[in-house]
């Protein structure tokens, strides 16, 4: 059980810290193109759609890292005071009865969206933009396969907690 947790938190770290660099990149792209935009007059729409496709990859493939290092959203009112044993179950729930499942859901529901696009090899409705939407809507299904993982990760963990005696 270890071994499996530890290779999931291995991929979604790798694939954490890789897509963080992204987000630099994104800052200069942006940059550039507010520079060639009111210094140059210039302006190419490629590579306004790069920051959005960055955007898109840094949220999407950074969400099962973000999981992973425990850095998402929550209200703690009731889990910051529950016992290490409490959080274990609540996490073990949570992981098997919503997170998983709604993993699941998204990735059958993207999947026709998503393959037709490939199908198409779908670009982008604006001249002179990126051949690459149907890159982009995959990472629907890559978020959602990622983070189901990370749950899968984060349910074993918690059955390790209720395993050891108190």
């Amino acid at each position: 059980m270890l071994k499996i947790i530890q290779t999931i938190d291995h991929i979604n770290g790798v694939i954490g810290r890789s897509i963080a660099w992204l987000t630099l990149l994104m800052v200069l792209v942006t940059f550039l193109i507010v520079v060639l935009r009111y210094v140059f007059s210039i302006g190419w729409i490629a590579m306004q759609e790069s920051v959005i496709y960055l955007h898109t990859v840094v949220f999407m493939l950074g969400a099962a890292y973000t999981l992973k290092q425990n850095t998402h959203v929550r209200v703690d009112i009731f889990y910051e005071k529950m016992s290490p044993r409490a959080k274990a179950w609540v996490d073990l729930s949570g992981a098997l009865l919503l997170l998983v499942p709604f993993c699941l859901f998204i990735i059958i529901i993207s999947w026709n969206y998503v393959s037709l696009s490939w199908s198409l090899l779908e670009g982008s409705r604006d001249a002179g933009g990126l051949p690459a939407v149907f890159l982009l809507k995959t990472t629907i299904p890559a978020m959602a396969g990622l983070v189901m993982l990370q749950g899968i990760a984060q349910a074993l963990r918690s059955v390790i907690v209720l395993r050891r005696r108190s």
